[in-house]
């Protein structure tokens, strides 16, 4: 009110039609340099379409978010399976070679049980050999030293 009481008091004390016009011309002044220009304002029906569109557009961005989601999952879903398959076929094909591993394994140490009881066969005929030939000797020794 203050601004308008100014205006007021400085329109009593001019006297010509031309003060009076630069009193006027300078409230205006004053006026437009206290509020932005009325175009440059929003209006609230400016602002609820701005709310409006902005609405449709987070619509829509969810939209396309959702489709893109959907279509990562079944990409990772599909390449869950297909390395589902891969650890499958990997892994029988471990248990074939563990097979193979273990029947050579066995093999192996059959051939070297063989091996074992052979040599502790030839072990066993030169101790029976070596004792053949101690009593031999010993026999030998009895006759030659006689009694």
């Amino acid at each position: 009110m203050s601004a308008a009481f100014d205006l007021y008091t400085k329109l009593k004390h001019t006297s010509s039609d031309e003060e009076r016009a630069e009193v006027i011309a300078q409230a205006f002044d004053a006026l437009e340099a206290r509020f932005p220009q009325l175009t440059d304002l929003a209006t609230q029906g400016h602002v609820r379409e701005a709310e409006l569109r902005l609405q449709k557009e987070i619509k829509e961005v969810e939209a396309r978010l959702q489709k893109e989601i959907k279509e990562v999952e079944a990409r990772l879903q599909k390449d869950i399976k297909a390395l589902e398959l891969q650890i499958k076929e990997v892994e029988a094909r471990l248990q074939k070679e563990i097979k193979e591993v273990d029947a050579r394994l066995q093999e192996r140490i059959s051939q070297l049980e063989v091996s074992l009881h052979q040599a502790l066969a030839a072990q066993t005929r030169w101790l029976i050999g070596g004792l053949a030939i101690l009593g031999v000797v010993l026999k030998l020794a009895d006759v030659l030293i006689g009694p």
